[in-house]
C-alpha cells in the first residue's frame, strides 16, 4: 500500500490521520468541498497535496490510490465515492483506519459526553513526554504534538466518539477501538440526532464498558453520577477520581486568568501540580490521565513534570484576545458543554459574560429542546448569530431549529438573548456591551466567519 485518499481530509481528525500517515511515508492526497486555516495551513506546509471539490481525475491522476478513507461529507453521489465503489478500491472509515493502523494491544480509549479531547490529549502529550512512544489520535490542535500518531510501543490511545461511524455504519467510533483500558469522564445526552432517546444514549456506553476485559481498567469520575452508575457494571479493575472520596482526589485549588493549582491526592501521598491553562473542569481531565498513567506503573513526580508542560487545546477556553476586555474561543457545541465553559468563566473572571452560541447539528433538533433550560445561567447576555447551514433529512417529522427559534427556547430561562443575522452587527453590539474586566466567549465547533478575529 502506498497511496491513500482522503475524501474530506480539510477537519481536524482527518487531517491529523493523513498527516501520520504522511509522515509514515505514505502518498498522501485528499479532496473536500473547502479548505480553512488552520488545517489547510498545515497541511501545506507538510507538504500534503490537496483540491476542492469532488475530481475523480485528480485523485487519480497517478493511478488509483491504493486506500481510500472515507468522511462523512462524502454523499450516496459524491463521484470520487461513487467511483473506489465502482472499482472495487478498498476503503475504509476514519475509525476503520484507526483501527487498522492505529490500534495497539494496550488500548486506551477516552470516552464520554465531554472532556474526551482533553484527557486524550493530555494522556497523548504525558506518555509521549515519558518516552512511551504510543500510538495516539485526539480531536483537537496542540501547539508541540500533532494529533495524531503512530508510535512503536504496544499502547494506543484513542479518543473514542460516540457520534456514529460512517454513512454505511451507525455504531459508535469507539466500537472499532478493542478497548483494553478506558477512561469515562462523564455522561449526559448528546447527539439527539443519532440517539433519539436518552436511554439509547447511555446503552451505548454500557455495551462499552461490557468490552474493557477483565484483565483491563475503567478510570471513572466518581462526581459524576451516571458514569459511576455504569462503569460498576464492568468485569474490570475500577479507579475513580473526583473532587471527593475517590481513590484519587483532586484538592487545594487556586486559580486565576494564568492558570491552575492544585494537589492529587492517593493513598497517602499528595501531587502538586501547576498548570498555565484556563478551567477548574481541567482537573477532572488532568486527574484522570494522572491515574491512568500511574496504574501503567510510571513515577507520580515524573507524570507531574510531563503534564505541567501541557500548553492547552486550540479551542478549549482559549484566550483568542486580551485587553480592556478578554475574547476567548471554546468548542462548547452543546448546551451541556456551554454550561460547563460559562462555569468555568464565572469562577474566574468577575466581570460581565457576554456569549455568543452556535449548537452543532444534533443540538437543533427537537429533542435537545429540553438541555437548554438554564443552561446559560452563567452568561450576563447570550447572542445567536447567524447559524451555518445544514443537510435537513427529507425523512425527518421536523425542521431543525433556526436562529430565531433557538433564540426563543434559550429565553424561556435566560432573560437577556439576541438573535443577530448579519456578522457586522453583531461585532458592532459586542463591542458597544463589553466594557473593562468582562469576557466574551464564542462557543461552537463552527469557525465564526472572521468575527473574533474582529473583536480584537
Amino acid at each position: 500500500m502506498k497511496h491513500i485518499h482522503f475524501i474530506g481530509i480539510c477537519g481536524v481528525a482527518m487531517s491529523a490521520l493523513a498527516t501520520a500517515f504522511h509522515k509514515q511515508g505514505y502518498k498522501v492526497t485528499g479532496s473536500d468541498k473547502g479548505f480553512y486555516p488552520p488545517v489547510s495551513d498545515q497541511l501545506t506546509s507538510i507538504g500534503i497535496p490537496y483540491y476542492p471539490g469532488w475530481h475523480v481525475d485528480k485523485m487519480t491522476a497517478d493511478d488509483d490510490p491504493d486506500l481510500v478513507v472515507v468522511g462523512n461529507v462524502a454523499s450516496s453521489t459524491n463521484p470520487e465515492w461513487t467511483y473506489i465503489q465502482k472499482k472495487g478500491i478498498k476503503y475504509l472509515s476514519y475509525p476503520e483506519a484507526l483501527a487498522e493502523f492505529f490500534i495497539k494491544d494496550t488500548s486506551l480509549v477516552v470516552s464520554g459526553t465531554y472532556g474526551k479531547t482533553s484527557t486524550s490529549a493530555l494522556l497523548s502529550w504525558t506518555l509521549s513526554k515519558l518516552a512511551a512512544d504510543p500510538s495516539y489520535m485526539f480531536g483537537g490542535l496542540v501547539d508541540g504534538i500533532d494529533s495524531a500518531h503512530i508510535g512503536n510501543s504496544d499502547i494506543s490511545i484513542m479518543e473514542g466518539d460516540e457520534y456514529k461511524s460512517a454513512r454505511w455504519d451507525e455504531k459508535a467510533k469507539f466500537f472499532h477501538y478493542k478497548p483494553t483500558h478506558l477512561v469515562l469522564t462523564a455522561l449526559e445526552w448528546d447527539h439527539a440526532d443519532i440517539y433519539k432517546t436518552e436511554a439509547s444514549y447511555f446503552d451505548a456506553f454500557e455495551q462499552l464498558i461490557q468490552m474493557i476485559p477483565q484483565t483491563g481498567m475503567v478510570v471513572v469520575n466518581k462526581d459524576e453520577t451516571k458514569a459511576w452508575k455504569i462503569a460498576q457494571k464492568s468485569k474490570s479493575q475500577v479507579l475513580s477520581f473526583g473532587s471527593a472520596d475517590a481513590d484519587y482526589v483532586y484538592s487545594n485549588v487556586s486559580q486565576n486568568d494564568q492558570g491552575l493549582r492544585f494537589a492529587i491526592k492517593f493513598g497517602n501521598q499528595n501531587q502538586k501540580i501547576e498548570m498555565p491553562i484556563l478551567g477548574d473542569y481541567m482537573l477532572k481531565n488532568i486527574t484522570a490521565c494522572f491515574a491512568m498513567c500511574h496504574y501503567l506503573g510510571y513515577n507520580p513526580q515524573a507524570i507531574a513534570d510531563a503534564l505541567q508542560t501541557f500548553p492547552g487545546i486550540k479551542r478549549r477556553l482559549e484566550k483568542r484576545f486580551k485587553g480592556d476586555y478578554t475574547v476567548i474561543d471554546d468548542i462548547a457545541h452543546s448546551p451541556a458543554k456551554a454550561r460547563n465553559t460559562l462555569q468555568t468563566l464565572r469562577n474566574i473572571y468577575s466581570g460581565k459574560i457576554i456569549a455568543v452560541f452556535e449548537p452543532n447539528t444534533g443540538n437543533r433538533q427537537p429533542e435537545a429542546i429540553p438541555g437548554y433550560d438554564h443552561a446559560f445561567e452563567n452568561a450576563d447576555m447570550i447572542v445567536i448569530p447567524r447559524l451555518t447551514k445544514i443537510k435537513i433529512d427529507p425523512h425527518a417529522s421536523k425542521e431543525p431549529l433556526d436562529g430565531q427559534r433557538l433564540a426563543e427556547i434559550v429565553q424561556k430561562t435566560h432573560p437577556n438573548v439576541h438573535h443577530i443575522e448579519d456578522d457586522d452587527e453583531l461585532v458592532s453590539l459586542l463591542k458597544q456591551e463589553a466594557t473593562s474586566g468582562d469576557v466574551i466567549v464564542f462557543l461552537g465547533s463552527h469557525g465564526f466567519r472572521g468575527m473574533i478575529e474582529a473583536m480584537s
